[in-house]
């Protein structure tokens, strides 16, 4: 290819980077405004808004305020599978190519692929609950990947240096699963509470009380664990552990006025986008707790993990 075609490309790259964060986040945001403005079978088939067409048409059955809301969050989607797919040529025309990079770059792209066959299936199965939990959460799963990716432009290519013990690892290691388990209790709320997306889903035939409770002794047991990883981070990543702690406090405090006050419309979406951030700050503490050095031409590290440690901190 023309170096007028590649050089700004790859000099784009960390911008393409931090754009698919951004995308990731925010069509989880949009998904929600689907939801809770019931506009989930808006366009009743995919991969047509309607039979017979692409875009909204009159419809006696679907009001076209359902049918523009559904069609612009699938319209959301290829704009999201643009950026990936110039992360992904940013990567590949980028000099020494980069394996690690590439990859990150081709899992948002194909991520972008899994997400709309997900969200087709979840349109032909009638919205059912546990088909819109698994959109949700793969959605998660991409933007955390989409961090490891920004993070990954400004690394190098050698093996992950940890900043802190081996006992921190660990406890990184399962604080991210009950974050997850966190998002999964999240869904099941939804699944359970008013938003249907549609008035004619099946909701989940569980007690939303229960379901919240979970969902809030799943927060705890995530603040309790941030609050014990305060103490033994001791001076690594101290910023990136404030935005979490700022992130985590925030989102924790929008939930409880949202099961306060009813669980109204704009909440639902303001509470899916501090998951978003909540997953995008986890991501950053788990990036700001390992660097991994540069590498020469023969392979061998061309700083010491001191010096890296310096530049990163």
């Amino acid at each position: 290819m023309p170096t007028w075609f590649t050089g700004p490309l790859v000099k784009l790259q960390r911008v393409f980077a931090i754009a698919v964060v951004i995308a990731e986040a925010g069509i989880a945001v949009t998904g929600s405004v689907v939801r809770v403005t019931g506009s989930g079978l808006g366009c009743p088939t995919w991969p047509e808004c309607v039979a017979g067409s692409l875009v909204p048409v009159e419809h006696p059955e679907v009001a076209p305020l359902h049918q523009w809301v559904e069609f612009g969050n699938r319209t959301l989607t290829g704009v999201v599978g643009v950026i990936a797919a110039l992360c992904v040529l940013s990567a590949w025309y980028d000099r020494p190519r980069r394996a690690r990079v590439l990859k990150l770059a081709l899992i948002q792209f194909g991520g972008v692929v899994l997400q709309a066959v997900i969200g087709g299936s979840l349109v032909l199965t009638g919205l059912l609950w546990w088909t819109v939990s698994i959109h949700l959460l793969v959605s998660m799963v991409l933007v955390w990947a989409a961090v490891l990716l920004v993070a990954a432009l400004r690394e190098g290519d050698g093996p992950a240096v940890p900043l802190v013990s081996g006992n921190v690892q660990r406890l990184q290691g399962v604080q991210a699963v009950v974050l997850g388990l966190l998002l999964l209790a999240g869904t099941f709320v939804t699944a359970a509470g008013p938003h249907a997306g549609d008035s004619a889903t099946p909701r989940l035939d569980l007690p939303v009380p229960t379901l919240a409770q979970i969902h809030a002794d799943l927060l705890f047991l995530f603040l309790g664990m941030l609050i014990a990883l305060g103490f033994a981070l001791g001076r690594h990543a101290r910023r990136a552990y404030a935005i979490l702690v700022a992130t985590v406090v925030a989102q924790g405090a929008v939930g409880m006025v949202q099961y306060w006050t009813g669980v109204p419309e704009v909440l639902v979406s303001v509470h899916v986008l501090g998951a978003g951030v909540v997953v995008i700050a986890t991501a950053n503490l788990w990036t700001a707790t390992r660097v991994r050095p540069h590498l020469d031409e023969v392979g061998l590290r061309s700083q010491t993990a001191g010096s890296s440690v310096a530049s990163h901190v």
